[in-house]
């Protein structure tokens, strides 16, 4: 368990966190996006009319096309002074969206990914290969950042060069791999095709 103070709160407590964050949210984003200012006046909905945690249906939806519509930044609350790091998608579909990380959104990320990898076992004395693509994709990084929070030890392969991925793999005894499914069915077939069992000749 990584934040037993929170996972563990009981539920009364925990929903009236949420609420509170909820609540808090509602009203920034009303008073200084005007995107979601409109949106909001658009569904007849007002921060005061979030008056407990099921009050969420009210909240107007947001869709994909905002974010392309909006491009690269019109949807942003930060300012730019605030902001430490942008992430963008592929743009395979359309436009690229665009992310752009506060200081808190990454401290954010990185503990979110720790409960995750703490959830399933991972901690200090693992050595987790992170085969997510580094850069503009947002995968690598908090991944790297989780892996090192929980205190593993972290492999940042990357994507591509997979026969070496997998002598890394062996030779440093990784006992734990983040990457996308293709990959990691990808890395098995090559695998194979050099005498290597995954399952057998790995931890």
């Amino acid at each position: 368990m990584w934040d037993p103070r929170i996972e563990e709160m009981p539920k009364e407590d925990l929903q009236r966190m949420q609420y509170k964050l909820l609540k808090s949210l509602v009203y920034r984003l009303y008073s200084f996006s005007p995107f979601y200012h409109d949106r909001m006046k658009e569904q007849k909905v007002h921060p005061d009319d979030i008056r407990e945690l099921s009050d969420v249906h009210k909240l107007p939806f947001m869709f994909k096309r905002d974010l392309r519509d909006n491009y690269p930044d019109k949807i942003f609350t930060a300012t730019q002074d605030e902001l430490v790091r942008y992430h963008v998608s592929s743009g395979t579909t359309g436009k690229p969206t665009v992310v752009g990380y506060t200081q808190n959104d990454v401290n954010t990320w990185t503990t979110s990914l720790a409960r995750a990898l703490t959830s399933i076992g991972l901690g200090r004395g693992d050595v987790i290969q992170v085969s997510y693509g580094y850069g503009l994709f947002t995968g690598g990084l908090g991944m790297h950042y989780g892996a090192e929070r929980i205190g593993a030890t972290v492999l940042p392969t990357s994507v591509g060069n997979t026969e070496r991925q997998i002598e890394l793999m062996q030779d440093l005894g990784a006992t734990a791999i983040a990457c996308t499914p293709s990959y990691l069915l990808h890395i098995g077939e090559v695998a194979a095709k050099m005498g290597i069992d995954i399952k057998k000749d790995t931890k």
